[in-house]
């Protein structure tokens, strides 16, 4: 069967309305919240690399280091493989995230290639990248290409969120959190914008870019 894509704020739509009938929590969770963002992105090099900044940094620090890559012009693999390790350093990247950088630049992934497979064919895909884990892979499938029921699992806001929402006695492991999502299926995508949005909303900060 053909894995369902957002496309629009209506698809969104819809799988917050099933979601919200299948499971009252997140009807509960979305009283009060603004429209959910579509958050589609473009997809290809620049995204990724934009993800593997966005790791393990707040969501401001990722957007000021995107900020001078931009600005430098680091956004094509072509000019980020010719640059040097401290050509990329000085615009905020770690030494690890140099090496991802590098590594992405040099990987040759068939960016169209990705859009027609399976979302776990593509996250296998990704992951075979050095630098590019679970989440990075995740966000890009989620986003970049859309989707529908993909969630990233191990991210932080969406573990706080759950922990919140479904009045847990701590924050969900990966591997917990990735058998609570079974349930949200076929919309583990909305559900992931839902929570982001609520955690949005009792935290007072984004929990992603």
């Amino acid at each position: 069967m053909k894995e369902r894509v957002i496309k629009g704020d209506a698809c969104v739509a819809e799988g917050a309305a099933w979601l919200c009938a299948h499971n009252p929590i997140f009807a509960r969770a979305m009283e009060g919240l603004p429209p959910l963002p579509l958050r589609l992105r473009p997809d290809g090099f620049a995204q990724l690399l934009s993800a593997i900044v966005s790791q393990q940094v707040s969501v401001a620090s990722a957007a000021a280091i995107w900020a001078r890559l931009e600005t430098a012009g680091m956004t094509r693999p072509d000019v980020v493989d010719r640059a040097s390790g401290d050509d990329l350093r000085a615009l905020g990247l770690s030494r690890p995230k140099v090496r991802y950088a590098h590594a992405l630049a040099r990987a040759g992934l068939d960016y169209a290639a990705l859009r027609q497979m399976p979302a776990d064919d593509a996250i296998a895909t990704l992951v075979a990248v050095p630098g590019i884990g679970p989440w990075t892979a995740e966000i890009y499938v989620m986003f970049s290409l859309g989707r529908a029921d993909v969630f990233a699992h191990g991210d932080l806001a969406l573990q706080e969120a759950a922990r919140v929402m479904f009045d847990l006695p701590d924050r969900p492991t990966e591997r917990e959190m990735r058998q609570m999502a079974l349930d949200w299926s076929p919309w583990r995508s909305v559900a992931a914008r839902i929570m982001w949005a609520y955690y949005k909303q009792i935290k007072q900060r984004e929990g992603i870019r």
